[in-house]
């Protein structure tokens, strides 16, 4: 195989999402965060890979709107853009 398809010198670091025990019960409000955070680094996938949900899991909708109402309170307008995009995928 050629070099020029290794990635030996990719810098660039894993995201690291600090989840609780899935089995808590601040797991699924943890994970929307993970979520949202993987969004708006470009890297949805990563997050779904470490929360086990997917983006717009209407298991996690009551937890986006927490998310939304708090960011719209707070002036966080990115925050609240990317939940009202997690809410419109959940349907």
């Amino acid at each position: 195989m050629s070099r020029a398809f290794v990635k030996d010198d990719d810098h660039e670091r894993e995201p690291d999402y600090r989840l609780p025990d899935p089995d808590s019960p601040y797991f699924p409000e943890a994970a929307a965060w993970a979520l949202i955070q993987g969004a708006d680094e470009g890297d949805s996938r990563s997050a779904e890979l470490a929360t086990g949900y997917r983006w717009g899991d209407r298991a996690l909708v009551e937890h986006v709107y927490a998310i939304l109402e708090r960011a719209e309170a707070d002036g966080e307008d990115r925050v609240a853009q990317l939940a009202r995009r997690f809410l419109q995928a959940a349907g």
